[in-house]
């Protein structure tokens, strides 16, 4: 098959010489670096949480298929208001700043988790 008959089926891009498929471009967006890290972080942070227990606790006493929607929909909820959240703070204020806030928050956070008897 000849290069010219390969370019006809998809987009041969000029930079690189390599012929582009429509295909291959939306497989190419759907699994972005941004959805894959977005994806990683947030399974990686929510495993084994307080909330994923519950989940399954939950899961082993009523409706699967109600418990499935119901924890979707309000994690998606909840992650859709923290991106809109940071969003909007990142247009106010700069993003070292927000790392810097929330790095001091977490340093009080270990700070009080150490100084201070849980049981009381």
């Amino acid at each position: 098959m000849a290069m010219h008959d390969k370019a006809e089926k998809g987009t041969l891009d000029m930079e690189t010489g390599l012929i582009r498929f429509p295909q291959r471009r939306y497989l190419y967006n759907f699994f972005s670096r941004i959805y894959l890290q977005s994806l990683t972080l947030t399974f990686l942070a929510e495993w084994g949480d307080r909330s994923q227990i519950a989940t399954i606790i939950l899961g082993a006493r009523e409706d699967v298929i109600g418990v499935i929607l119901g924890g979707t929909l309000g994690h998606a909820i909840c992650t859709g208001l923290a991106v809109l959240g940071g969003r909007f703070i990142a247009q106010r204020i700069s993003v070292r700043t927000v790392t810097l806030i929330g790095g001091v928050v977490f340093i009080l956070f270990a700070v009080s988790a150490f100084l201070f008897d849980p049981e009381t």
